[in-house]
Order: structure tokens, then C-alpha cells, then sequence
């Protein structure tokens, strides 16, 4: 398999992409595309890109099996690896954690608009705008619901390092870059989440980037 990603600093899809492949334990390769320098639009039009019109992540299996679309690739290789790594067992956890991931490819809008990735940076804290202190109570809610129904012992949303995890994994990087307001309780798992060795090897590899995209370098301004 061949996983086609953005920056490691600023691509958040691609890091679940990423994140995706390792859960899976299969062999990859992986190839960072800079994103928006002066071959980009070039570079997208290529037979590689041509079925996700440029976006990343892709994933190429073989020469002809195309997955683009992070939630597309995680479906994707929890059917290659047999249903087992991805989801939760129990149905119930799993019917939540799927909706939860549904949720977070789908909505968020204000927190991701507001809040670029930008894995490198932490910002001084400036007050939220009020749409994104209402994407961060239901993302507390959310939270505090999967840890508290299915948790169990472990230090991730299900219980194992899971597919809601790797949803998540890039927003725990934005509460920590911009030092956004959380509960108590949510600190535990973002430091589970930054601490996984695979967000270390992704962080470590944005860090080693030379790559700077001035747009996502802006800090966040007072309202």
C-alpha cells in the first residue's frame, strides 16, 4: 500500500489517513506531498491524485484499488484486516463510536475554521468565539459520554487505541496548539492521545519538516 499525505505540521485528514495504516499493522509507504507550493496544482492534476481531485489523504493498494477520504480508509482497512482493530466488540460501543466518528467528519466547523492544525506552535491562550465554545462543549460532551459508558479501564475513548481515536487524535492537537478551555477529565486523554508513540513518530516527522505555509502560522487574534 502507498498512503499519499499532506504536511505532517498542518494536514489533519492526512494524519488520520496516517494513523489509519499504523492501527491497521499492515506495510506501508508513505509520501508527503508539500501542500499549496508552486507544483501543487500541477502535481494534482497526476494520474495519482486524479480519483480524490487532489485532496489528501489517498491511499493506493496495488494499482488498482483508490481510498481516498480518512473515514473512507479506515472503513477500508478494518474490512482488509478482518473487522477486528478498528471498532469497538460490544455493539453498543461500537454503534457509538462510529456515530462519534461520523460526527467529527462531519461537523466541527467553527473549531476546525478557526483553529488550523498546526502540529509545530502553541499559542498564547486567547478567548474562544462563541461557535467554538459550542463545538467545545459537545466535543467535552462526546468525550465525557465514550469514557464513561465504554472507557473501561483503558486510556482511550473505547477502552484501546481505536478508528474514534484516530478521528479525534488531530482536535486534541488544536486544544493543545491554541491552549483551548477543556473539563478536567479530557486533559487525561489528550495526554494519552499526544503520547501514543505513533502521534510521537507523526510529531517528530512534522517537526523535521522545512516546509512553511505562512497562512497556518497566524496566531489567534482577540475578538
Amino acid at each position: 500500500m502507498k498512503l499519499f499525505i499532506g504536511n505532517k505540521a498542518y494536514s489533519s485528514w492526512s494524519l488520520r489517513g496516517w494513523l489509519a495504516c499504523k492501527l491497521s499493522g499492515l506495510p506501508f509507504e508513505e509520501a508527503v506531498v508539500p501542500l499549496y507550493d508552486e507544483a501543487w496544482e500541477k502535481r494534482r492534476e497526476g494520474d495519482e491524485f486524479a480519483p480524490s481531485s487532489g485532496k489528501v489523504p489517498i491511499l493506493w493498494d496495488g494499482d488498482d484499488i483508490v481510498v481516498w477520504d480518512s473515514l473512507a480508509i479506515v472503513e477500508y482497512l478494518n474490512e482488509k484486516t478482518g473487522n477486528e482493530k478498528f471498532w469497538p466488540t460490544d455493539p453498543a460501543a461500537r454503534a457509538m463510536a462510529r456515530s462519534m466518528a461520523a460526527e467529527m467528519h462531519s461537523s466541527f466547523a467553527a473549531l476546525r475554521r478557526e483553529h488550523s492544525m498546526n502540529i509545530r506552535q502553541i499559542y498564547d491562550a486567547v478567548p474562544p468565539s462563541e461557535a467554538v465554545k459550542q463545538d467545545l462543549a459537545r466535543l467535552m460532551q462526546l468525550w465525557a459520554q465514550a469514557r464513561a459508558r465504554h472507557g473501561g479501564q483503558g486510556d482511550f475513548l473505547f477502552g484501546p487505541f481505536g478508528a474514534a481515536d484516530v478521528m479525534f487524535a488531530p482536535v486534541v492537537t488544536r486544544l493543545i496548539t491554541y491552549q483551548l478551555p477543556v473539563a478536567r477529565f479530557a486533559e487525561a486523554y489528550m495526554h494519552a492521545i499526544i503520547a501514543h508513540p505513533w502521534m510521537q513518530e507523526w510529531i517528530g516527522g512534522a517537526q523535521a519538516e522545512d516546509w512553511v505555509i505562512d497562512r497556518f502560522e497566524v496566531p489567534p487574534q482577540v475578538a
